[in-house]
Parts: structure tokens; sequence; C-alpha cells
């Protein structure tokens, strides 16, 4: 069971804790113990303090009331669940301080690190003097500025050059592709094009389960890697390390992705990147064969 870790309280606690009572906090924690101790501590030091025991009952709460600041614990029970808080907290009460602790040192730095949407991170077991001396200097100098929100395709659009030269850098030092020899211009010609296509296929997502669009560049593609030497092992390993790219864009952006549209984008850039292979294959395949002489009939294996 998670622990906090106390002092013994004085009787007239130190003026650099006291705040008025307006300054009102939701407490989110599945633990009832620690919830409990915590919210008494708390209010000793002269906070209003909300109590919420899950997600859902931390929401409502969120929609119904005000907060000056959240204290939220990250794992109730489901790894990440204080992530939903906080995200809420930021859209409904963007003046809110949050604070988000955690039971996993390593969990708090990548969280930390990659939302970057909670004021602070807090190590549990969570010592209260330095919890509330965090509270209330960030209280005093509240919240951090909210995040600045970008869509995946724009995300792609803003970093297309950026992570064309990423893959030209995975390519350049791969021996099954610079088996064939091109100019970092010509190897790279058609990446341009396809981010187009990529970026239009994210702001006009298809239906669940519907075909990826036609695309003649792709299939140009495949013909014009044939005629310069590709094999087709060399095609699908350009083709791997063009979603390695791109998803590093995104992990290097992920302090700015909408996080309620990033797992739709990563299915659909995936899709498109695969079905481009998929067009160019079959272009490469077609030319490889040999031409048919005319009326001729072709045979059922």
């Amino acid at each position: 069971m998670l622990t906090l870790e106390t002092q013994p309280l004085p009787d007239d606690p130190a003026p650099p804790f006291m705040l008025p009572p307006v300054s009102k906090i939701l407490l989110v924690d599945d633990d009832v113990f620690l919830r409990d101790t915590l919210s008494a501590l708390l209010q000793l030091r002269g906070f209003t303090v909300v109590e919420a025991a899950d997600v859902p009952s931390a929401l409502k709460l969120i929609g119904s009331q005000s907060f000056d600041a959240l204290v939220s614990d990250l794992h109730m029970p489901a790894p990440g669940d204080g992530l939903t808080v906080i995200s809420a907290m930021r859209h409904s009460h963007p003046q809110a301080v949050t604070i988000l602790m955690s039971a996993f040192p390593e969990m708090a730095e990548a969280t930390k690190a990659i939302l970057k949407q909670a004021d602070e991170v807090l190590v549990k077991p969570t010592d209260v003097d330095a919890l509330i001396g965090t509270l209330t200097d960030r209280l005093r100098r509240g919240a951090a500025p909210p995040r600045v929100i970008e869509s995946v395709a724009s995300i792609l659009e803003r970093e297309t050059q950026a992570t064309i030269e990423e893959w030209l850098g995975c390519v350049d030092v791969d021996p099954l592709v610079t088996i064939v020899p091109l100019d970092d211009n010509v190897r790279c010609a058609h990446l341009p094009q396809l981010f187009r296509e990529l970026i239009f296929r994210l702001r006009n997502p298809l239906p669940l389960g519907g075909r990826a669009l036609i695309s003649p560049a792709a299939a140009e593609h495949g013909v014009l890697r044939r005629k310069q030497g590709y094999s087709a092992a060399m095609l699908v390993e350009e083709s791997r390390m063009l979603q390695i790219s791109i998803f590093q864009t995104l992990q290097n952006n992920l302090h700015r992705v909408d996080f309620s549209v990033l797992l739709t984008g990563v299915m659909a850039i995936a899709d498109e990147v695969d079905s481009q292979l998929a067009q160019q294959m079959a272009s490469y395949i077609s030319e490889s064969l040999p031409a048919r002489p005319p009326g001729s009939l072709s045979t059922a294996a």
C-alpha cells in the first residue's frame, strides 16, 4: 500500500504554508487511507479539499465545480488514469495548478518529458511538507501556460523536410539500400508527394475499413525504382524506414500532439504508407513481367 511520509505538525503551522481558504483543491486517489490522510493535512494547512476516489467521480466534479488546483494519483488502478483527470482539468480549468503523483520514478520522468501537462510530477511516497510547499508555490505563480496543441497532420506538414532528412540518414547507412548508388535528391524525389497524400488522408479520414486512395505517384515510383535497379526487398526496407522516421517525428513532438486523435492518426499513417508500398510493388512487378503478344490470353495457374 502506498504511504505518505509525514513529519509531526507544529501547533501553529509555519506561515509559508498558509493560504486563504479560497484555494480549492481536487484530490483524486483510489487509496482511501492515503486520500483521507492527505485531505486532512491539506485542510489543516488552510486548503479547501474536495475528494474523488476514481476517474468518473473526478470528471463529474471537474465539470460541475471550479478548482484552483488538482492533486491526482497516476494509477487508479489502471496505469495512466491520472492523465485523463489532468487533461480534463486542463480543458475545463486551464488556470488550475495540476500536480501528478506516481509511485514509479521512471514513470514520473517519462510523464514529465512526454506530456508536459502537469505543472509538477511527484514520486510516492510523498513528503507532505514538500507537496504543500510545491502546491503553495505553484498557486502563487499560477498554472503553466497551456500547451500548444497540433494535429498529427499539422505536425507532419510542418516537419516534412526534417522527416525526409531523418529518413535519408537511415537509408544512407543501410547496406541493403545503398547497394544502388543514387543522388540524395533522386532517392528522395518521391517523398514530398507521398507526404502531401499522407497529410490529405489524415485531414480527410476514411471510414473504418475503407480502402486507401489510389496513388498514381506511388505506381510511378514503383516503376522508377525498378529501372533504377532496386530489388523488391529494397522497396520494402525503404518503406519500413519511412514509417520509423514518421513515428520518430511524432515522438519528438509529443508535447504538442492532440492525444485525443493520436491513435487514429497513427493507424491512418501505417495504413497509408502500407497502401502506397502495395501500389509501388504492384507496378514494380508489372514492369518486370515480360510483355504478352497482342491478343494473347492469360492462363490460370
